[in-house]
């Protein structure tokens, strides 16, 4: 765990936290990916919560737990020495401010493109770099397999359909570390709550996320009402995205979630965001399209969403600018 000093937490800012969780959460969907029937499993997840568990998922724990252990080392460095990772512009180093459009959280935080290798102003950059570079290729080894089983359990071909915008050497996918260190003011809060991340849902096809074992994650159901993820460090959580959405028409949803503060915990979590080439053309698969079904959203290119979802608040709809009003 890491310790900060009342210094490193006076870096940080903070929202208190207004919404209830659910008096009585459903269990969140677990799916085995050494069952041949997974793919069911996964497509019955992503329709009614769009998020599920994933166990027996292939990742080596030695990759889990080499990358934890680099990224506490970053996180408890002075801050001097965090910032000379670079200013996020998107990408680098960032702490309490989400984005540029005012959000801020109780979290600390490092994005990286998936593509090149990071500037990491650690002691010993090559450990931690090499740390990265195997957890995210196991990683997206095992996203790559999820959207197969995808397109299996939705009857679409080829298989790779989905899976292939990850493997293109022009993906767009990005990878998270977000550190929440412990925050004494939750106990003083009227609702025992303080936000570490607000609400809101990832605008990649999929995000792929683990975390040590502090609690703190929670996604919201159909109703509006929050049910918070029990943590398991051994598994992965898989979100449905805005892209995901859009390109199922709509049988998807992708999850809005957030993350509640600790008072004596702190939280690492690692996500993996899978993003398609910039200039990928996200719509409704046809395959998908029956009769004279329309198409809930207009067409758009991953460039065009990403800039309007970077120019928005965290809890923003950003689809309702894409969505066909002729179809509603």
């Amino acid at each position: 765990m890491v310790i900060l000093s009342k210094a490193a937490i006076e870096q940080f800012s903070y929202v208190r936290n207004k919404q209830a969780a659910a008096l009585f959460p459903p269990l969140i969907p677990t799916v085995d990916l050494s069952k041949p029937d997974s793919k069911h499993h996964i497509i019955k997840a992503c329709e009614e919560f769009g998020f599920f568990k994933v166990i027996n998922h292939g990742v080596p724990m030695e990759f889990i737990s080499r990358l934890e252990s680099e990224a506490t080392k970053f996180f408890s460095l002075p801050l001097s020495e965090k910032d000379k990772t670079g200013q996020p512009k998107p990408y680098g180093y960032g702490n309490k401010r989400i984005g540029s459009n005012g959000d801020v959280g109780w979290v600390e935080y490092l994005l990286l493109t998936a593509n090149q290798d990071p500037n990491l102003a650690t002691e010993n950059p090559e450990n931690f770099r090499d740390a990265l570079n195997n957890y995210m290729a196991a990683v997206k080894k095992m996203a790559c397999e999820i959207l197969e089983r995808v397109a299996d359990g939705l009857k679409i071909q080829p298989r790779n359909v989905l899976s292939k915008l990850m493997m293109d050497e022009q993906s767009d996918s990005v990878f998270r570390l977000n550190h929440y260190p412990p925050c004494p003011d939750v106990v003083q809060s009227l609702n025992g709550n303080v936000i570490g991340f607000g609400e809101h849902t990832d605008p990649q096809i999929i995000s792929v996320l683990r975390s040590n074992n502090t609690s703190g994650l929670q996604i919201s159901l159909k109703d509006g009402s929050w049910i918070s993820v029990p943590p398991d460090h051994h598994s992965f959580f898989i979100n449905v995205g805005d892209s995901l959405q859009v390109m199922t028409n709509g049988r998807f949803k992708s999850v809005k979630h957030r993350v509640l503060a600790n008072s004596i915990k702190s939280r690492l979590s690692m996500i993996y965001f899978c993003g398609p080439p910039l200039r990928e053309k996200i719509a409704p698969l046809p395959s998908l399209m029956r009769g004279d079904q329309q198409s809930l959203y207009k067409e758009f290119t991953w460039f065009e969403y990403k800039r309007s979802a970077y120019n928005s608040r965290l809890a923003d709809n950003r689809l309702m600018h894409f969505e066909n009003i002729a179809a509603s």
